[in-house]
């Protein structure tokens, strides 16, 4: 399955579950209370975050696509900062607001990247289900997928009026199921129980055997699309009617807090889908951000640029040959990471000590290094007969098998002007004796205001010198 990175600007998901406030205490532990054995914290920083139906609403709209939320909350300091912070990361929140019950917050004492206490602040919500239904009705236009988070927190107990309202209008219907009842998510495109959830419906599971054939019944019994059991250390598991089953590894390099993680799978599926990608490959999408998540402290939204180039990793296409239009998603990810992208370019046609010593030059211009070779076509107009001598598919890859260079990509032209103009490269290097304002493309450069710099040539080096000397013997 190759994998590649959906157009997330183009979808549009709208999450309807339990909004809850994730706040964090910070500070410092030196000595244990005279009054308790327990340490005493001394709290220097305060930390919220959209927590529950918000953080999948969050990771949603760090992905790029458009998310709408549809939640209760109480009406009081927790819902507006709940706001501010979805409004201000691009999510378009619908709060039903409640005066005589609180926001539902998660309050965690934390030192040393430690989580020494957890307190809950909630209760259970007297939904009025009928004006939330109704809500939910007046946003489905445009929209891609819903998905319902619950978390069993009493947002959600019209389930069936939902997942119904939105297959009427061919929506996808995603849930994040929770309790000791899933008939309750009957008819939807995918559940996404983790493997205690699951066998709490379906009891224990000995093998994936057991686990595939409990799961096509569960399937079967409740009209379900397709079902993705999370699995911890051991993946997930993506059953479908009349498809055999995908079994995924899971891809964390290391675990340091698991919290959030299945809302990072759900959001990913759901933006995944909603940008037109098939269910495996939004799965295994899924797969890869839920591997970036648990190696985060907390609750936590995967960017695109995260995804990207966790995608590209996986591809191998993380360095190496590329199309332009590889090349420009991999400049726009190294950007998002504060990365300076330096450009060379030339014929090199036989590579010798003195392009290497250049190109290492260059690499230590910045943070990247794109080499833009002339196609075979160019080289003959340049060089004249009898050359190139290496075509040009020979000459990127001995390129890219250098450790100094990110990216190879090649050019018809017999200047790289016009690749110039759309990669706008932070610097542009040449080799040789001449001036800047002599560099081809410098005063491209220079009017965006990227850099123009020339470094030096190793002397008795030249492609030119050695094929004349092998043609003289």
């Amino acid at each position: 399955m190759k994998l590649t990175m959906p157009r997330y600007d183009q979808a549009a998901v709208l999450v309807v579950g339990d909004v809850m406030l994730d706040r964090y205490w910070h500070g410092g532990t030196s000595r244990i209370s005279p009054e308790a054995p327990v340490p005493v914290v001394r709290v220097d920083q305060i930390e919220d975050r959209p927590g529950g139906a918000a953080n999948v609403a969050l990771n949603i709209a760090a992905l790029g696509a458009r998310a709408l939320l549809v939640g209760v909350t109480g009406n009081d300091e927790a819902a507006e900062s709940l706001s501010d912070s979805l409004n201000g990361a691009g999510v378009e929140t619908h709060f039903q607001r409640l005066d005589d019950q609180p926001t539902i917050v998660k309050l965690r004492v934390m030192s040393r990247h430690q989580q020494l206490l957890r307190m809950d602040f909630e209760e259970p919500f007297n939904t009025d289900t009928v004006a939330l239904a109704r809500e939910v009705d007046t946003l489905l236009d445009g929209i891609k997928v819903l998905v319902l988070s619950d978390y069993g927190k009493g947002a959600l107990q019209n389930h069936q009026v939902l997942i119904q309202a939105a297959r009427n209008k061919g929506i996808a219907v995603l849930a994040d199921p929770k309790g000791k009842d899933f008939s309750i998510y009957r008819g939807a495109s995918l559940i996404t129980p983790n493997l205690h959830e699951f066998e709490l419906i379906v009891g224990g599971c000995a093998d994936e055997a057991e686990l595939v054939s409990k799961g096509a019944t569960l399937m079967r019994e409740l009209e379900l699309g397709a079902l993705l059991v999370t699995r911890g250390e051991h993946g997930m598991t993506l059953l479908r009617p009349d498809h055999a089953p995908l079994h995924l590894p899971a891809r964390a390099r290391e675990v340091f807090d698991v919290t959030g993680a299945g809302d990072t799978v759900i959001s990913t599926l759901a933006a995944s889908i909603a940008a037109g990608e098939e269910l495996p490959l939004a799965v295994a999408l899924a797969n890869l951000a839920a591997g970036i998540v648990v190696g985060k402290l907390g609750t936590a939204a995967i960017s695109a640029p995260e995804l990207r180039r966790a995608v590209q990793r996986e591809e191998g296409s993380e360095r190496g040959v590329l199309s332009l239009d590889q090349l420009l998603i991999a400049i726009d990810d190294a950007r998002a990471h504060g990365e300076k992208i330096v450009f060379t370019n030339g014929c090199f046609d036989i590579l010798h000590a003195g392009h290497v010593t250049y190109l290492e030059q260059a690499r230590a211009q910045g943070d990247r290094l794109i080499v833009a070779i002339n196609d075979d076509g160019s080289v003959s107009r340049l060089k004249g007969p009898g050359r190139p001598i290496n075509a040009v598919d020979r000459r990127m890859a001995v390129l890219a098998g250098l450790g100094a260079v990110d990216w190879v990509v090649s050019f018809g032209e017999d200047t790289p002007e016009r690749l110039l103009k759309q990669v706008q490269p932070d610097v542009l290097v040449k080799g040789g004796d001449y001036g800047i304002d002599q560099v081809v493309g410098a005063d491209i450069v220079q009017a965006y205001g990227g850099e123009v710099r020339v470094l030096g040539l190793v002397e008795n080096s030249s492609t030119t010198a050695i094929v004349e000397k092998i043609r003289s013997k």
